[in-house]
């Protein structure tokens, strides 16, 4: 035979099929012999440690279900507003940390208008810009205002917390009124949360609902908002109900300084000072309390950008303090109500993570299932089923803009949940898994509007 018609036949149609055709049934009776008894423990493993983190979503998921119901049920508790004794007032620190910040000006300039003795309160601006423009302008407004002073460091160590510790050595107030820059309290503020002191010397912290300024700018602030509001229309309300404790927010917030240094200061570095420093508080039994009816503006991020980070490193300071300081709360002598109170807080987070979790595992279990028909109503229904069981937070999220009556299209906030809100999951996740893995986060700064109002006036 020529070689042309061996080589011709070599490479024929029928030659390659039945080539493949037999290997493809070699490969598939392998599968069948070895990789299929693999794969089906593989699927039971996977499957099984599913079904797993779903028990522990759906009971984290309850919770938010639970604070919901509870809030829709539950009557509001017509608490008596102290009432601010003039004579007996206190004197009382302002302070507003700020790192290059110009709306730390639009603060300050609220704080000049507080209708609380002036000669019973200061205000201070803890300036750690490394921007001389920005500094030279919040010296300049400190010139023309008796009431504000600047203490200016050289450097940003220790982020926030740094800040607040180095103000504190040069705080005369009894107690500390803490601010972030973009926070406008109103005229009746300062009086409102101290008031509480001056009926209760235990009392260590009163903190302030914050009032979102203009949630509905785009779909990122529509967002900030839904999820501030769940915070402190839902949760705060309720451990501080069920716990009757609360927590510090970082910001809008009163401390007496005695308990803050008996309980050890501020955590240099920590990214989430007030809640490490709340932790404390709580576990030495110190008395923290949340005033529902007073509000305090404030800002969200309006960039993606900005959402994701800080959720990131609020989600690596909150998980940080209690994985610090989980002995401590475990062991410590406040009672049951207490501690589950302080887990409570901390389940937003938490529930990220499960949800990733189920996604990872429910994945690998079903790419790992033996091949065959896929019974479509079955699948529907479990599906629709989890979706149900873990969507307490959303459900929670939206109740608590209804509650707010601020944000008009509960459609964008449906939209911007389920779409910006999966890249928020990831990025606490990071957050989160940067704890576990012991990783260092830095402090990240964030755009705000009053940066540019201050730059224009």
């Amino acid at each position: 035979m020529a070689i042309g018609q061996q080589v011709t036949q070599l490479f024929s149609i029928d030659a390659i099929s039945n080539f493949y055709y037999s290997t493809g049934k070699e490969w598939i009776g392998a599968y069948t012999l070895w990789g299929r008894g693999f794969l089906d423990i593989m699927h039971i493993i996977f499957n099984n440690i599913f079904y797993f983190f779903l028990f522990i979503t759906v009971v984290v998921s309850a919770l938010f279900y639970i604070m919901t119901i509870y809030s829709v049920f539950s009557k509001k508790k017509n608490e008596k507003e102290k009432d601010f004794i003039p004579e007996k007032a206190p004197f009382v620190t302002i302070q507003i940390p700020t790192y290059n910040e110009l709306a730390a000006l639009n603060c300050a300039s609220r704080a000049l208008n507080f209708d609380y003795p002036k000669d019973r309160y200061e205000i201070m601006i803890g300036d750690d810009s490394n921007k001389p423009e920005i500094s030279q302008k919040i010296n300049d407004f400190a010139a023309q205002h008796d009431l504000v002073r600047v203490i200016k460091r050289e450097k940003n160590v220790g982020f926030k917390p740094g800040n607040l510790s180095n103000m504190l050595k040069y705080s005369k107030g009894e107690f500390f009124v803490l601010f972030d820059s973009d926070f406008l309290p109103e005229k009746d503020f300062l009086r409102r949360i101290i008031a509480p002191f001056q009926y209760d010397p235990e009392l260590s912290v009163v903190q302030s609902r914050w009032k979102i300024i203009k949630p509905n700018t785009n779909l990122i602030t529509i967002l900030g908002a839904t999820m501030s509001k769940a915070f402190h229309f839902l949760v705060m309300p309720f451990v501080k109900d069920y716990g009757k404790i609360s927590f510090l927010c970082g910001s809008g917030e009163a401390i007496r300084r005695e308990h803050l240094v008996d309980a050890g200061g501020w955590t240099s570095g920590c990214l989430t000072e007030d809640i490490e420093c709340s932790i404390r508080l709580l576990t030495k039994g110190r008395k923290l309390t949340y005033l529902e009816d007073l509000e305090c503006e404030c800002e969200v991020p309006y960039t993606s950008t900005d959402l994701y980070k800080q959720q990131m490193r609020w989600a690596y300071g909150v998980i940080h303090a209690v994985k610090t300081h989980f002995k401590r709360i475990m062991f410590s002598k406040v009672d049951f109500r207490k501690k589950f109170a302080i887990f409570t807080f901390c389940s937003g987070y938490v529930l990220s993570l499960l949800i990733m979790l189920l996604f990872i595992f429910g994945t690998l279990s079903f790419i790992t299932h033996a091949p065959g028909p896929v019974d479509l109503s079955r699948f529907l229904g479990e599906f629709v089923r989890n979706v149900v069981l873990t969507s307490g937070l959303l459900v929670a999220s939206i109740f608590a803009v209804f509650k707010d009556k601020d944000i008009k299209r509960i459609d964008k906030v449906i939209a911007s949940s389920l779409s910006y809100g999966l890249v928020v999951t990831l990025f606490v996740n990071i957050g989160i898994f940067k704890v576990l893995a012991n990783q260092p986060m830095k402090w990240y700064m964030l755009g705000k509007k009053g940066n540019e109002s201050s730059s224009s006036e």
